[in-house]
């Protein structure tokens, strides 16, 4: 069943991206997904304590370990996800010369990636640049 999501999204990608007339020297054209929902550990500190200075003149406060209390919350992830669109030429190029292997990307793989930059002439999408994409699912 989810292999058919991903050949459905393969297939919506490659359709997309023949209608849009841009191509692109240096970045993908990236549609991103929701964001990544995972769990991450936020230590409490107690409040109202004012900070004393120490023997060498830093203002700290000394919690004890007992008052610090630890929380585990569900945020977004610092990483996206999202379904390569267009493929940029530089990438291509390098695809095709042997002496740089490379990861193969194509249009409609679900990439992961730090930061992308919203590319208005496209709705919902954003450039990525290949140093930015972390790896493939797959």
């Amino acid at each position: 069943m989810e292999e058919d999501k991903i050949i459905d999204q393969s297939q919506l990608a490659e359709d997309i991206a023949r209608k849009i007339s841009f191509d692109f020297r240096e970045s993908f054209l990236v549609k991103p997904l929701d964001p990544v929902k995972v769990m991450k550990e936020f230590t409490k500190l107690p409040e109202g304590e004012t900070p004393k200075k120490d023997e060498n003149g830093v203002e700290a406060v000394d919690y004890k370990e007992e008052d610090v209390k630890t929380e585990v919350k569900e945020v977004d992830s610092d990483y996206k996800k999202g379904v390569v669109i267009k493929i940029p030429y530089e990438y291509q190029k390098q695809m095709e010369d042997e002496k740089y292997p490379s990861m193969p990307v194509k249009v409609g793989d679900i990439i992961v990636y730090k930061y992308g930059v919203w590319f208005d002439l496209v709705k919902d999408t954003q450039l990525v640049r290949i140093y930015d994409f972390i790896g493939i699912e797959r």
